[in-house]
């Protein structure tokens, strides 16, 4: 069983840019994010090439598994089809992910890690999810934030990084604002954000890369 402590923030194009606050590393994992939810099957192949050369194995397995939350299963299991194609990595042959009795965990690390990301947003953002529908809030924290954003492979800071850029190409609005705030709580540093929007510029477009730019303005109180 896991570690039942909260993960701790740590402090492209097909080709991985190394301008801006990102390292390389990170700024290959927030792009393929983006382009998992958002590109063509031949981007995401594209961007799979170029990440396998500068990308641990772990994190990006890590970053396919939580592009089911925001990009949907088929894109998911695409990618995933894709990578195991690319990186010759043969899938683990058991995952905590499969423990369903560890759904008192999950629950457990799921409002912690939640807690974190929406800081003092977090009651309301509870009871508004429950006015939506019960089951939708209980979900969001055992499976979303539990089981998977929870998981200790990689960390918050990095994941949120990576769900800004998945909104971003998304564009969806609400949850990007919700989420430019919960990559600074997870650690992140203002222009880390801004560099995650900027990732996949090309995706989103200028217009609403320049709307993006203005929201996190706000965001940071300016």
């Amino acid at each position: 069983m896991r570690d039942s402590k909260m993960p701790k923030p740590n402090g492209d194009d097909a080709t991985v840019a190394s301008a801006g606050a990102l390292d390389d590393e990170t700024r290959a994992l927030v792009r393929l994010s983006g382009l998992i939810t958002a590109g063509s099957e031949l981007e995401v192949r594209s961007t799979l090439l170029a990440v396998v050369a500068v990308c641990r194995g772990e994190w990006v397995e890590e970053v396919i598994l939580q592009s089911y939350l925001f990009a949907g299963f088929p894109r998911a299991l695409n990618a995933a089809r894709e990578w195991r194609r690319i990186s010759g990595r043969a899938a683990p042959e058991s995952d905590e992910g499969e423990q369903f009795e560890l759904a008192s965990q999950w629950q457990h690390d799921g409002e912690a890690t939640c807690a974190v990301v929406y800081g003092r947003f977090y009651e309301r953002l509870r009871h508004n999810i429950r006015q939506l529908h019960p089951a939708l809030d209980a979900w969001m924290i055992t499976e979303g934030y539990g089981k998977v954003l929870s998981r200790p492979a990689l960390d918050l800071r990095r994941r949120e990084l990576c769900i800004v850029s998945s909104c971003a190409a998304a564009r969806q609005d609400r949850q990007l604002h919700s989420h430019l705030h919960g990559a600074l709580h997870a650690g992140a540093s203002p222009q880390e954000v801004l560099d995650a929007i900027d990732v996949v510029a090309d995706v989103v477009g200028p217009r609403d890369t320049e709307r993006y730019h203005q929201l996190f303005a706000r965001v940071l109180g300016k």
